[in-house]
């Protein structure tokens, strides 16, 4: 009869220790996934907005002035 019983409590206390290790894992599964849900919500996406039609106006007359100082510094008559 004692042989029955040591073997019921080293049964019951190795199913607590099982449950107690899965309660641990998951908690640091769960931790890490905030960790990285939170890493990705600080980095965000990159804005990818257009510029202004007025800056891209002002970027084109830009590049037209130095394809115009490119010509006159070759020689170039326009």
């Amino acid at each position: 009869m004692i042989d029955l019983s040591l073997y019921l409590i080293l049964a019951v206390a190795g199913l607590m220790a099982l449950g107690m290790v899965t309660m641990a894992g998951l908690a640091g599964w769960r931790g890490w996934l905030a960790l990285k849900q939170q890493e990705l919500t600080v980095r965000g996406e990159p804005k990818t907005t257009m510029p202004s039609a007025s800056a891209r106006i002002e970027i084109a007359d830009l590049k037209e002035r130095l394809r115009k100082l490119e010509a006159i510094a070759a020689g170039v008559d326009l």
